[in-house]
């Protein structure tokens, strides 16, 4: 489903992601872990395009793309491959929970309104906030704003959905409301990469750990290989501060 390979990102002097390779299966769930600065949202960030990588080969699909010579084409089609749930929701504030998803769908999309909204409230229903439909993200709690943005996700119904941070804004009551809706949502085959400091909920959903560091991914496999067999000791001293 996804195939990386000799990805870099330079922010001036600062090299956020250094010759990056990878591959992912379709309906895997991976996590990405790591010291905050480790190229962890960059990299999620340049699958989707919201960052332009400096070079690199990227495939998700069918589609694949030259980060040297991107197109405005290229880059508006390869974005539909994915969607992403950001740490601080990225909701319209002046559209209600309904109007955050059909949006997309009848503008982006070309959906009509009527199925649109009927989309909507499907997936409204699917997070457990239909009797939210017309709430504006003022009047919702961080938890249930995160819930419009996984909804919103899921409408465009994308190869990947990739999760920055989901949690780290919300209060610790309402985390775990937000992680079991990811969990449910793993259980679905649907592919995902999740940056995330969870490490105990990452080590339960996820088929795949990625652990980067300065750029770099140090090391990847099973939970219970990164957890307990790591080859890597970076990767044991930063788990060992989380245990």
């Amino acid at each position: 489903m996804i195939t990386v390979s000799g990805l870099n990102k330079h922010f001036n002097h600062f090299k956020a992601l250094s010759e990056v390779n990878f591959s992912i299966k379709r309906s895997e769930v991976v996590s990405v872990i790591g010291p905050s600065g480790s190229g962890k949202s960059t990299l999620l960030r340049s699958l989707n395009l919201l960052v332009k990588p400096d070079s690199g080969t990227l495939q998700i699909g069918n589609q694949q793309i030259q980060a040297e010579s991107l197109t405005r084409k290229q880059i508006a089609s390869f974005r539909r491959q994915t969607s992403m749930v950001f740490q601080h929701y990225n909701l319209f504030k002046n559209k209600t929970a309904l109007e955050n998803i059909t949006e997309i769908l009848i503008y982006t999309h070309g959906v009509k309104k009527n199925e649109a909204k009927e989309r909507g409230m499907a997936l409204l229903a699917q997070v457990g906030l239909a009797h939210k439909a017309d709430a504006y993200p003022a009047t919702l709690s961080g938890g249930q704003q995160q819930r419009v943005g996984i909804a919103r996700a899921l409408s465009v119904e994308p190869q990947v959905i990739l999760l920055d941070e989901p949690t780290s804004s919300l209060d610790p009551e309402i985390r775990r409301e937000v992680l079991n809706l990811i969990a449910s949502l793993a259980d679905k085959n649907l592919t995902m990469m999740i940056v995330t400091h969870e490490m105990s909920f990452a080590r339960d959903v996820s088929d795949r750990i990625f652990f980067m560091e300065q750029g770099k991914i140090i090391e990847q496999g099973k939970p219970n290989q990164i957890f307990t067999a790591s080859t890597e000791n970076r990767t044991r001293t930063f788990l060992h501060d989380f245990a």
